[in-house]
């Protein structure tokens, strides 16, 4: 019996240990080149997209503005105006987002995301930080991802004939 409590006290002391040097290391947060106080954003965003990219919150599926929508274009951060997504690399994946198959190199950011009792890799806007939706390995194209995100963090520009 007291080797089990030695056990069980060498863990505790142990995760203690590891979890205080994370939270004291010199470890920055990510800095973003796009940067509001939380009333700047509010104010540009209104209250849903700034629920979605500014809280990481998500709209309820089908009812996005871009879930459906399949003309040619550019999908951009509705935070920033980054271009995020090409319309090509759009496809109905009937889950009740916008879904792609592929974001344009260095726009994204991927973040482990534990919340909701399960692991998830959250996507990021690279220049401003908005969260956007998340990504997963199950996609029906050749590159294997489902890029989910929620149609309040885009915006779309219309390819000119």
């Amino acid at each position: 019996m007291k080797k089990i409590v030695f056990i069980v006290i060498v863990a505790c002391v142990s995760v203690t240990c590891t979890s205080t040097a994370q939270k004291n290391s010199n470890t920055k947060p990510m800095e973003f080149k796009v940067q509001k106080t939380d009333a700047q954003w509010k104010a540009k965003l209104g209250d849903i997209s700034y629920y979605i990219l500014r809280q990481k919150g998500t709209e309820r599926p089908g009812s996005g503005e871009y879930n459906l929508l399949f003309k040619e274009g550019t999908y951009t951060c509705k935070g920033c105006g980054t271009k995020l997504f090409e319309s090509n690399s759009k496809f109905n994946a009937h889950c009740g987002w916008p879904s792609f198959d592929d974001a344009i190199e260095g726009t994204v950011l991927y973040k482990t995301d534990k919340s909701l009792a399960m692991q998830r890799t959250e996507i990021l806007c690279a220049k401003c930080g908005g969260h956007l939706g998340h990504v997963f390995n199950d996609g029906p194209t050749k590159t294997g991802k489902r890029y989910c995100v929620n149609s309040a963090s885009l915006d779309f520009e219309e390819k000119e004939d």
